[in-house]
């Protein structure tokens, strides 16, 4: 063996975690810089029975009502939510709930008239509500359509 040899058997586990370790900073720096993705609705969203689930990737919203509270639990911890209610298309001046953390950043909740609304427009009509979801720089949204079912 020569010493070029020894010499790159010698520095290659160095170059190796080098490598890793400014792999992962800079992925790291890219999952902070802001994006914007849209959450889908998956199937039916009946916010009164928990079957409102919002999708984008491995990331799922589930949206229910619990008595007077509007409460999200997710599949990854969130760093902040907001829920926007639009009580009418002709309105168009939403709500604003800036929802808190419940017992820990998977689950989040606020107190809300969804009840009084769903109550007022009737079982045929609904409301639409828009949620934002945060973690770390990318902005989670989406817009949907709740009535009862």
């Amino acid at each position: 063996m020569n010493k070029h040899t020894k010499t790159a058997l010698f520095v290659a586990p160095f170059l190796l975690v080098g490598g890793y370790i400014l792999s992962d900073m800079y992925l790291e720096s890219q999952a902070h810089k802001n994006k914007v993705i849209e959450l889908s609705q998956s199937g039916v969203c009946d916010v009164f029975r928990k079957s409102c689930i919002l999708e984008s990737g491995e990331l799922k919203l589930n949206v229910y009502q619990e008595q007077n509270e509007t409460v999200i639990n997710s599949t990854f911890q969130l760093d902040n939510i907001t829920l926007f209610v639009v009580p009418s298309e002709a309105s168009n001046s939403p709500v604003i709930y800036e929802l808190k953390m419940d017992s820990n950043p998977f689950y989040w909740r606020a107190e809300t008239n969804l009840n009084e609304l769903l109550d007022e427009v009737g079982k045929d009509q609904g409301t639409t509500l828009r949620v934002i979801a945060q973690i770390k720089g990318g902005h989670y949204i989406s817009e949907f359509y709740a009535q009862r079912y």
